[in-house]
């Protein structure tokens, strides 16, 4: 029996219609791909630096699948321990210098490498092989072979020169694939691509859910109250609605700043007027129901009406505007980012890779504004798809055909 029930529950209907759809299934899979490579972060990125911000000008503007190898020799000390979250979330700072090379050779005591140039083969840089390995050693001395040192600690050490060699080949020299070339100063697109998931997910998340929580609020006392209070609703809901929505962002921008959370903000404050529009548009005809009577005759407060047994009421049109404006959020945060008011540098925006490499579509590495682009593109497509489907799983008579 409470499967029977569970089978013709709204939500089960509502989800059978809508896995039937299939670019709308596509597009929920490419959200929640796109939600996991979001999370996972530095995690799968192959430049592990906070926000993917290694910049080799050596290697700048390469195309996609270059390969060169780095030489890693230690500044400082070595980096120090990071947890696994922050790691994922922030990045592993790394107190090494990076040096794309050529090749190398181990003459002696010394490592030669020739620093990798596109304009010359003649660039070359030397390591003893205690500075690569043991940055900090003292009371160097080297007798039959053997290196004994006081390391950073003081604590006396000897190791052989094939030790060493064996510690710089595991812990200084590396190969790295770009698999999708670099920008104009040296940093992986890749990398920077998969940190710039975050930032479009997170403005669309956050700035939709500041849009619910205005907009529903708004909508729900305009339509419930009615009267004075709903006309003040809708000439508040007009006056906004009659502003252009990205030089009111640009405003609200200039007022709070350039940043982060500003750009949240900026487009949740300026989202919320469609939202509350349907809220109202939906609770009008809903106030005058059985149950709504019902529920002010037994004393219950206006609060517990509109918040128990209204707004679940008119939550499949706000579902389905959600997604829509998840869109526009990631749309106008781009654009933001284009025009310099969005995210700052380096944190990595795929609006601001936009400004940063345009210039090059016109020279042979177009693909440096092209990749970007299309990166919003599939997701502004995909949310508007997905909202497409969920309009017809969501719609009650559409519904009623089916069965």
């Amino acid at each position: 029996m409470d499967q029977g029930f569970k089978s013709s529950s709204p939500a089960f209907l509502a989800w059978k219609k809508f896995s039937r759809n299939t670019t709308g299934m596509i597009s929920l899979s490419f959200i929640v791909l796109s939600i996991i490579i979001a999370l996972t972060g530095y995690l799968i990125t192959p430049d592990k630096s906070p926000n993917a911000n290694m910049q080799l000008l050596e290697i700048s503007t390469m195309k996609p699948g270059f390969r060169v190898s780095l030489l890693k020799p230690p500044v400082g000390g070595n980096s120090e321990s990071t947890g696994f979250f922050r790691k994922m979330f922030f990045g592993l700072p790394d107190k090494r210098q990076i040096i794309p090379i050529r090749s190398y050779k181990i003459i002696g005591d010394s490592l030669h490498a020739v620093i990798y140039d596109p304009d010359s083969t003649s660039l070359s840089v030397s390591f003893h092989l205690l500075a690569l390995t043991h940055p900090g050693a003292s009371d160097i001395k080297h007798t039959d072979g053997q290196f004994s040192f006081k390391n950073a600690q003081d604590m006396p050490e000897t190791k052989s020169r094939e030790e060493l060699i064996d510690d710089i080949h595991k812990n200084c020299l590396s190969y790295s694939t770009y698999w999708l070339g670099t920008d104009q100063f040296g940093r992986d697109m890749l990398s920077r691509l998969i940190i710039g998931t975050r930032v479009s997910l997170s403005v669309g998340f956050i700035s939709v859910l500041i849009s619910l929580i205005i907009g529903i609020s708004v909508g729900s006392i305009g339509g419930y109250f009615g009267g004075r209070t709903d006309d003040f609703v809708v000439w508040l809901i007009n006056v906004v609605w009659s502003l252009p929505t990205l030089l009111l962002v640009i405003a609200i921008t200039f007022a709070l700043g350039k940043g982060f959370w500003q750009v949240f903000i900026a487009v949740g404050l300026t989202m919320w007027v469609e939202v509350a529009r349907i809220v109202r548009g939906q609770i009008i005809p809903l106030r005058e129901k059985e149950y709504i009577e019902a529920g002010r005759a037994l004393g219950y407060s206006n609060l517990r009406i509109i918040s128990r047994h209204v707004v679940p009421n008119i939550l499949s049109p706000v579902i389905v505007i959600s997604a829509a404006n998840f869109a526009s959020a990631i749309l106008i945060e781009a654009g933001l980012s284009f025009l310099g008011l969005g995210v700052q540098p380096p944190v990595p925006s795929w609006g601001s890779m936009i400004k940063e490499n345009y210039a090059y579509i016109i020279l042979d590495s177009a693909y440096l504004a092209i990749l970007p682009g299309l990166a919003i593109m599939f997701m502004v497509m995909a949310f508007m798809l997905v909202g497409n489907a969920l309009r017809d799983a969501l719609d009650v008579r559409l519904q009623g055909s089916d069965e």
